[in-house]
This record gives C-alpha cells, structure tokens and sequence, in this order.
C-alpha cells in the first residue's frame, strides 16, 4: 500500500466511544460517492449495521471532534454550509460492511486498504502493549531492588559509625583512695 494512501487513511480514523472509528463524510470521500448516496445505501441496510458497526454521533460527540481537531473537516454542517444532520461513524466491522451495500470495484479496493490500515494500528498497539507489560515488570522488579539496596546501605552505615564509648572500669590494681 502506498505510503501517502495510509497515511490519508490513518489521518481519517478517530477516537470516539472508547473505539476507532471513521465518519461518513471521509469514507464518502474515499469510495469516491457523495455522502448522502452513502448514508441512503446504509438506511436501506439498516439490518447489517448493528450498533456496533455504525451509530450516529451526538452534537456533543461533534462539537467534541472540531474542539480536538480544530479543523473545518469536522466543523458542523451549518457552519459549511451543508447538510444539517449529525454524521454517522463506522467502526471497523461497519466499514467492511459497507463494501457490500456500495457494491463497487472502487469501494472493495478502498476498503480492503483500510482494513489493512486497521490491522496494522491493532499490530502496533498490541506490540506496544507487551513492551508497556514487560516495563512494568522490570519496574517493579527495580522497586524491589531499590528497597533492598536502601537497606544494604543502612546497615553498612551501621557497620561503618563507630559505637559510642562508654566509660571503661579499670583492669589492673586498684587504688583504694577514691
């Protein structure tokens, strides 16, 4: 896959419900279809678009994205001067069910880049994951140590201060004048 196409994609894929996700307006934009031809495919198929496939973003959610993003790509469809309703976000099963509902030679290729793209961003995450694990291990491995250390050092400090003396009784003869 082309450098430049995924990064295209990657840039596209946002946070939202705790699950990445694509909105519609840029998927449009990918398959090369007008949105709204979109949006009507996915109503007349409601039934293979659960709610974990797709939903459809709050104002909120909105307003939330153009705050984080700070772009007109997500500015709100009044301020663009477009549509007024709220857009629709796939997740990664949703956008490969929606190969099926734009049955278009272009639409299979995308969608095959972006699930790819998909792949690749779960890869990296799992990887970081197992690296982010075996930190924590060796972190608290270094606490233990640390700890162990502090006390080796406390009693060679002990071992190194010399007692205090005390008063020593006399060996010897002892003079009985006191």
């Amino acid at each position: 896959m082309e450098a430049g196409v995924e990064e295209e994609i990657t840039s596209r894929i946002f946070m939202m419900r705790g699950i990445k996700m694509m909105l519609d307006r840029d998927l449009a934009e990918l398959y090369g279809v007008g949105t709204k031809h979109l949006k009507r495919q996915v109503r007349r198929n409601a039934d293979r678009f659960p709610t974990d496939f797709m939903f459809v973003l709050t104002a909120r959610e909105l307003a939330g994205l153009r705050y984080q993003f700070g772009t007109s790509n997500t500015a709100s469809a009044s301020e663009r001067g477009g549509s007024r309703v709220l857009p629709m976000a796939f997740t990664e099963q949703g956008i490969a069910m929606l190969s099926s509902v734009l049955n278009s030679e272009r639409a299979i290729q995308v969608n095959i880049r972006i699930i790819r793209v998909f792949t690749r961003m779960r890869e990296l995450l799992m990887a970081h994951q197992d690296i982010l694990h075996k930190l924590e291990h060796i972190e608290s491995k270094v606490a233990a140590h640390d700890e162990d250390i502090g006390t080796l050092f406390e009693h060679i400090r002990e071992m190194l201060t010399p007692a205090p003396e005390q008063p020593r009784q006399r060996i010897g003869y002892k003079n009985d004048e006191r």
